[in-house]
């Protein structure tokens, strides 16, 4: 991963994150909900100490503080953990957050209940050496029984056609209707492709166009889950949206 250049990425989107969604409170209240259940599934019910490695702007951990988790969220982007705080306060719930590498999470060992990574967050890890190193953090990190959650897009789907564009988004804002779009370029080995994300911003009468640019790479259920098995966890499962309710495919698994 090109820690500058995802990091960059972030740093400008992270105050128009919300417009990906048509309506960011009512996602945000739809995915918590979804993994809420998913936690008490495996681990029970109550407070569960939670770490969400890639919160971004807080799209899943504020929703999991609210419904009253021990929600951490660490980010690359230091632009994304900051929004995040303050969407939290904003709700009335407190997220203490830190700039930090998934590879590199700055916990002790089996501080936690669960660790989140989610909205295709893992496969901007390029290499196996990469995934393999944030999964071993992420099991390091995680208490005897601990749950995993990871939710990537549905690439098994995906790569039988390999599509170039999205789908524009439509959202309102305060000035006006946005949309945000994608531009896919897959790279010659088929699996990893750099993404463009166009967004067109109301303005001054007219349009003010934003374009970002990642790479990910798309990454099969079969290929996570070895790396997770490698990574040393135990009973992976994967939930479709139709059966998690989650937006995503979703990926569980359990500590030893």
């Amino acid at each position: 991963m090109a820690d500058a250049s995802v990091e960059r990425f972030y740093d400008r989107l992270a105050a128009d994150y919300h417009l990906v969604y048509h309506d960011w409170d009512a996602s945000m209240s739809r995915q918590s909900a979804s993994l809420h259940a998913v936690i008490g599934a495996r681990l029970g019910t109550g407070s569960a100490s939670v770490l969400d490695c890639s919160c971004g702007i807080g799209t899943q951990a504020v929703g999991l503080s609210r419904l009253g988790h021990r929600v951490t969220g660490t980010d690359l982007s230091r632009a994304a953990v900051a929004r995040a705080v303050d969407e939290a306060a904003a709700r009335a719930v407190r997220l203490p957050a830190a700039v930090a590498d998934m590879r590199r999470l700055p916990f002790p060992d089996a501080r936690f209940d669960a660790v989140l990574s989610a909205d295709n967050s893992l496969p901007h890890l390029l290499t196996g050496t990469d995934v393999l190193a944030a999964l071993t953090g992420m099991r390091r990190v995680l208490r005897g029984g601990g749950l995993l959650m990871i939710s990537t897009r549905p690439y098994d789907e995906i790569l039988r056609s390999r599509p170039r564009t999205t789908a524009p988004q439509l959202s309102e804002t305060a000035d006006g209707q946005a949309f945000t779009f994608q531009v896919w370029d897959w790279h010659d080995d088929g699996e990893r492709y750099d993404l463009r994300l166009f967004r067109l911003l109301p303005r001054d009468e007219g349009w003010h166009v934003e374009v970002g640019r990642t790479t990910y790479w798309a990454l099969t259920q079969r290929q996570l889950t070895d790396f997770v098995l490698e990574a040393g966890f135990e009973a992976p499962r994967w939930h479709t949206p139709d059966s998690s309710g989650f937006f995503q495919p979703l990926l569980t698994a359990l500590a030893p």
